[in-house]
């Protein structure tokens, strides 16, 4: 058996360095030329949206079998990560769990009701961290800042007393902290935040960053709830009680790791997505159908171990909806000379989008530009693109996804995103087609979520993307780091 799968994997190199010449010769004209782009080639070719899809599609099946989402350290989360061991052991990966522990957040109560002067039920999504209402609820009469109703400054409150009141803001403007702490300095006993989204149904649960900034109790609600209650708040005073309890709490999960066998290890190529969900939704788009591209990548790079040169790691983060922890704990765990040894990183962030954007993290932060090296991945996963004659756009390597710490690290980056609660604009209707004055994905952190709301069309497109970047700098990373 031993000898007969010796002679199979000398057959296998033996064809694979005969096809060399030829894809080199072909690739010669392509983005960023020459024959470092053989394998980025063969790679896109192989890594498709309906090979993945057949990934996703398991991934789902595991998710709705074990509690319908893959919030960290769920039963959801054990059994997608349990499928996607089974497939790379079988592939002949040996696969790290990378436990690590977080802060998290236990919500304990998020009730909301209008007691006067008409009494109905609100539905409200506390933000995590905040500070809780007493056990017994917080009744409070509610306010609109009187001058600019996102409420970031206290000069949108210009004029008006709340001291005591419950703040009804719109989401916009400035990060929600602000928001609160603004409200806070004005005095305010709580805050409400309008989600303002085209959807008027839609509500999504934000985070205090950081958590010690927390000052008062503070939920969204959706547009259509928000915007009753600022109309009969408008009409007369309206009491409302808020019962928004949670607590600080430790979470036990774990990253999923795996290795080419071959390559440098002093010039480690890292591609990721993140693996958990939201608690609210199976999460197809957000992440899982990036998820499974990075499987069926691993699964293809694995046919050329014998030809790599530079080791390629492949990462499903856990936690970044809590915070970006997985991956954040990764960075953390290196030590500076395996922070230099890494070469770079590639992001997988909503891949399918159904009313996508084509967007290529750009190679610049908020603040200035990215680490060296950044700049170069986009301009090459752009070159990509437009030889196929596909549109993009650039999106900054903001603090939203697994990234960041990289970044922070001062490791080069890049990577492509579909789009999450972005509203589509004129402009990107002409570019990309789709619906203007929707989000990129209605679906972003609902329910409605699962594999139908997979855009096949961008997803294929950002899986052979994605796997055209691997395969290119698991030859080289010479115009990235210099390292030849």
């Amino acid at each position: 058996m031993r000898k007969s799968r010796f002679r199979k994997a000398t057959a296998v190199l033996a064809a694979a360095l005969l096809v060399i010449p030829q894809l080199a010769t072909s690739t010669a004209q392509a983005t960023g030329g020459g024959p470092a782009n053989w394998l980025a080639e063969r790679m896109s070719d192989q890594v498709t949206g309906a090979n993945s899809a057949r990934h996703l599609r398991e991934l789902m099946a595991a998710t709705a079998a074990n509690g319908g989402h893959r919030d960290s350290a769920s039963p959801g989360y054990t059994a997608s990560a349990d499928y996607l061991t089974g497939k790379l052991r079988a592939a002949g990966y040996q696969v790290q769990r990378q436990e690590f522990s977080f802060r998290d957040y236990a919500i304990h109560s998020e009730r909301a009701e209008v007691v006067s002067p008409n009494a109905r039920t609100l539905r409200p999504l506390i933000v995590r961290f905040a500070v809780s209402t007493p056990a017994e609820g917080l009744t409070a009469t509610v306010a609109v800042p009187a001058v600019k109703d996102t409420g970031c400054t206290a000069e949108d409150y210009a004029g008006q007393d709340v001291r005591g009141k419950i703040v009804l803001v719109r989401v916009g403007d400035c990060f929600i902290t602000q928001k609160q702490n603004t409200a806070a300095a004005v005095g305010a006993a709580a805050m409400l935040m309008n989600a303002d989204s085209p959807n008027p149904d839609l509500n999504l649960r934000y985070r205090m960053v950081p958590p010690e900034d927390a000052k008062i109790p503070s939920a969204t609600l959706p547009r259509g709830e928000s915007e009753r209650l600022a109309a009969d708040v408008a009409a007369g005073p309206v009491t409302v009680r808020l019962d928004l309890r949670g607590q600080d709490s430790t979470t036990k999960t774990f990253n999923l790791l795996a290795d080419t066998p071959t390559g440098r290890a002093d010039n480690t190529i890292v591609m990721g997505a993140h693996l958990d969900s939201v608690d609210t939704t199976p999460g197809a788009n957000d992440n899982g159908a990036a998820a499974a591209t990075v499987l069926e990548t691993a699964l293809q790079l694995k046919r050329y171990a014998p030809l790599l040169r530079n080791k390629v790691r492949f990462a499903w983060w856990a936690a970044e909806e809590k915070g970006l922890s997985g991956s954040q704990y990764y960075v953390d765990q290196l030590s500076p000379e395996q922070r230099k040894q890494t070469a770079l990183y590639l992001n997988l962030e909503m891949i399918g989008s159904p009313n996508f954007a084509r967007q290529v993290y750009s190679g610049q932060t908020p603040e200035g530009p990215a680490p060296a090296g950044s700049a170069k991945i986009s301009q090459l996963v752009h070159g990509y693109f437009a030889d196929q004659k596909l549109p993009t756009v650039d999106l900054v390597l903001d603090g939203r996804s697994d990234h960041t710490a990289f970044v922070n690290a001062g490791i080069a980056a890049g990577g492509v995103n579909a789009g999450s609660d972005r509203l589509k604009s004129a402009e990107w209707v002409k570019l990309f087609g789709g619906v203007e004055g929707q989000m990129l994905d209605p679906c972003y952190h609902q329910g409605c979520d699962g594999y139908s709301n997979v855009n096949q069309t961008i997803f294929d497109q950002f899986s052979r993307s994605m796997a055209w970047a691997v395969g290119r700098f698991a030859i080289t990373t010479a115009d990235i780091n210099g390292r030849k």
